[in-house]
């Protein structure tokens, strides 16, 4: 059995962490740490955890841990992992992995020392659709890639209210360091290693005043990126919080892969559309059904459905890493991965003020 710490008690965590450690049979969670003493006592009601922490160091040294999740705003990230790594726990954290690409590099490197099991969890490499356009291109379909054009489209970010994922302080960046890094990371996976790229961002809304009343750096709420793939490849990635897209999960995303032998089409509504739609050279975009092995049987009647038992009844992300430390099996992505990552949003945010390209 794994013993499972978890620090932070957001929405996040009662929606994706502790279903699926609740529903692992080789996970048992018996320690939560978190700020406000009235929510982190009602969580662990909720969850049923014997043991209850307001200070992460005391959780990590007194509760007999094997493994430890970071769920916590960017800025906490670094410290509570290394408090972790230096314990000799697996980690999972969220992502961005860290408020910079030297810290997130730090993290690596001590997980490695430590020899333990890492994940950063990128969510959205696990949902049926998106791991069958990667089956899909490593098959050959587009044949040579030539370019993709990745868009993330949500509107949590036209409340001009403060938000910690807009305060650079805490965040390190704004929409890049949330929504670009799933980006990033997944455009690697679809097409390799990035040498370069260069990036616009705004922030199109103007945001209040920080709620203790001190002022903050105020982070960009939408980017365009351009990057060059190792294999010649160019692509596009936009990343926007300030869209009204009017479906129940507030977002959607849109992809199209082109290469020499055809084209992939992948849209995902979060309401009831997830669709693969391809051509090869000659005919016309069609369907693409995804196996029923992909589904593993995960309800398709609405998108939130597949989330739901993707991540809490089949074996990924969590689960995944759960089964990996009970048996001794690799599982990514890891914390070098999300380095990586971490190493291109830097690179964006900096090739955003300085106005050029940035290569690796």
């Amino acid at each position: 059995m794994v013993r499972v710490g978890v620090v932070g008690t957001s929405w996040w965590a009662d929606s994706m962490y502790l279903p699926a450690l609740k529903n692992h049979p080789q996970a048992e969670v018996v320690a939560v740490c978190g700020r406000d003493y009235k929510r982190l006592k009602e969580f662990a009601r909720r969850w049923e955890i014997p043991a209850t922490y307001t200070d992460y160091h005391e959780m990590i040294e007194r509760a007999g841990l094997d493994a430890l999740i970071v769920a916590t705003a960017n800025n906490t990230h670094y410290p509570i992992t290394m408090t972790a790594l230096d314990a000799g726990l697996h980690v999972l954290c969220d992502k961005p992995l860290a408020q910079n690409a030297d810290q997130a590099r730090a993290m690596a490197d001590a997980a490695k020392r430590a020899g333990v099991k890492t994940m950063v969890p990128f969510t959205y490499r696990y949902m049926p659709t998106t791991r069958y356009i990667k089956q899909l291109l490593d098959e050959g379909y587009i044949g040579q890639p030539y370019h993709l054009n990745m868009r993330y489209y949500t509107g949590y970010g036209r409340d001009r209210e403060y938000n910690w994922r807009f305060d650079a302080d805490v965040a390190g960046a704004g929409v890049i360091a949330d929504l670009g890094s799933h980006w990033f990371y997944l455009a690697r996976w679809f097409f390799g290693e990035i040498k370069a790229l260069s990036c616009y961002c705004a922030t199109l809304v103007q945001r209040g005043d920080h709620p203790q009343g001190f002022d903050y750096t105020r982070a960009e709420d939408s980017a365009i990126i351009t990057v060059r793939f190792a294999n010649g490849a160019y692509g596009s990635l936009q990343v926007t919080t300030v869209c009204y897209e009017g479906t129940p999960f507030g977002q959607t995303h849109h992809m199209e892969f082109h290469g020499s032998e055809g084209t992939l089409y992948h849209h995902i509504d979060w309401d009831t559309v997830q669709e693969i739609r391809g051509c090869r050279d000659g005919g016309k975009p069609e369907p693409i059904e995804v196996p029923e092995a992909v589904w593993a049987g995960a309800r398709r009647d609405t998108v939130h459905n597949t989330y739901k038992d993707v991540f809490r009844q089949q074996d990924h992300m969590t689960r995944e890493f759960i089964t990996a430390i009970a048996n001794n099996t690799p599982v990514e992505p890891d914390f070098d991965e999300g380095a990586r990552v971490q190493a291109l949003v830097d690179a964006a945010v900096r090739s955003a003020k300085a106005g050029c390209w940035v290569e690796f």
